[in-house]
């Protein structure tokens, strides 16, 4: 387990080339400008081509799809990048949401289908799971009715990441076909211009770009459902681990781009001819802040090596899951707080970048499960 805990030199390359990439091509002025400019994409196109020409949206794909099999961890390494400059980017929605879908609950021939578009770059996914305010994936009431070529599917859908710029969704629904019951579970994935789907764009607090689903009568062929047997929850619960895992990794390249940004402040701003980051009530608080980054790195580097190795089951994973998203969600916003609080009254001011900070700070804690959600779960976990 400690050699696993550990990067590779390819790895560490790895995240140095995409630290560099951020950094020059992807720099928080461009997701200001998104923002701004009210982008009708809310993505570059031109810097997706970019990261898809440097293999991201392939890195955790096997190379029989097309993908480069440098696994979760390495997708968990650009993920971390991508958050210290907020990149506005397709990878979370079409890579650790969609691809991990097809390839987790997919059969062969709709991997070999997909996946290779999507590393390809020529595929952009959403998926389609939660229908109120808060993450509930048990909460499913949209219908999947079967009819003689498929489904009708009918209901609504909230919070879609990138929904409105999608070729394709994948919609989570219960199925009644007459075989497994009304209840079953099935995921759909269906054109974003089908007849009876309606999709509304949202813009978050903090930019990403969201969506509205309604479906009406929605209709879906048979080989569009993805697998060949009826989705568990336990099953689409071990795609959602995987996503929540990247989303921790992202989140903790968030949560160290703040906490270094903050130091540089303390160590610049003078008061009473001194820098503030002489007195002991901030170094204290830099202290604390530092303790629970370096706990959620520990937390996240297990979650990502359990996912890359053949013998953990999907209980094991489930608890590092929940745990890594509940103690970033925590980090994060305790550190976004922190780091507006000692930037002072210029941390509130929207020309500073800490600001956006704090607002992925409160989308990204909620996204997936929030940190009580996960507490909750991770109790159930362990019979509490």
């Amino acid at each position: 387990m400690a050699a696993s805990m550990l990067l590779s030199e390819e790895q560490q390359l790895l995240r140095e080339s995409a630290r560099g990439f951020c950094r020059e091509q992807a720099p928080i002025s461009l997701h200001r400008k998104l923002r701004d400019s009210r982008d009708p994409d809310g993505f570059d196109r031109d810097l997706w081509r970019r990261m898809v020409d440097l293999g991201w949206s392939g890195m955790a794909v096997p190379e029989e799809f097309g993908g480069y099999g440098f696994g979760h961890l390495g997708l968990g390494l650009v993920l971390q990048e991508t958050g210290r400059t907020l990149v506005d980017s397709p990878l979370i929605a079409t890579v650790l949401l969609g691809a991990n879908a097809i390839l987790e609950l997919g059969s062969d021939r709709q991997k070999a289908e997909i996946l290779p578009r999507v590393v390809a770059g020529e595929l952009l996914l959403a998926f389609a799971l939660d229908e109120g305010a808060l993450h509930d994936p048990a909460r499913i009431e949209a219908t999947a009715f079967a009819t003689e070529n498929g489904y009708a599917l009918n209901g609504a859908k909230t919070f879609v990441l990138d929904g409105h710029v999608a070729d394709r969704i994948i919609v989570v629904a219960r199925v009644n076909d007459g075989s497994n019951g009304a209840g079953a579970l099935g995921l759909f994935l269906i054109d974003a211009a089908a007849p009876g789907l309606e999709i509304t764009r949202t813009i978050m607090v903090d930019g990403r770009n969201s969506a509205n689903l309604h479906l009406s009568n929605v209709q879906v062929s048979a080989d569009r459902r993805l697998g060949e047997s009826a989705t568990s929850p336990a099953d689409l619960d071990r795609m959602l681990d995987i996503a929540r895992v990247g989303l921790a990794a992202e989140m903790l390249g968030s949560i160290e781009e703040v906490f270094e940004r903050t130091l540089d402040y303390l160590r610049q701003r003078e008061q009473f001819g001194v820098p503030i980051g002489a007195f002991q009530a901030l170094q204290h608080r830099a202290a604390e802040m530092y303790s629970e980054i370096e706990l959620s790195k520990s937390l996240l580097r297990a979650a990502l090596a359990a996912l890359d190795d053949p013998v953990s089951d999907h209980r094991r994973i489930a608890k590092l899951a929940s745990a890594a998203k509940a103690k970033l969600s925590e980090v994060f916003f305790l550190v976004s707080n922190e780091g507006i609080q000692m930037h002072g009254g210029i941390g509130m001011t929207d020309e500073f970048d800490i600001g956006f900070f704090l607002k992925r700070a409160r989308v990204a804690q909620q996204f997936l499960g929030d940190a009580g959600f996960h507490r909750d779960r991770y109790a159930a976990l362990h019979s509490f």
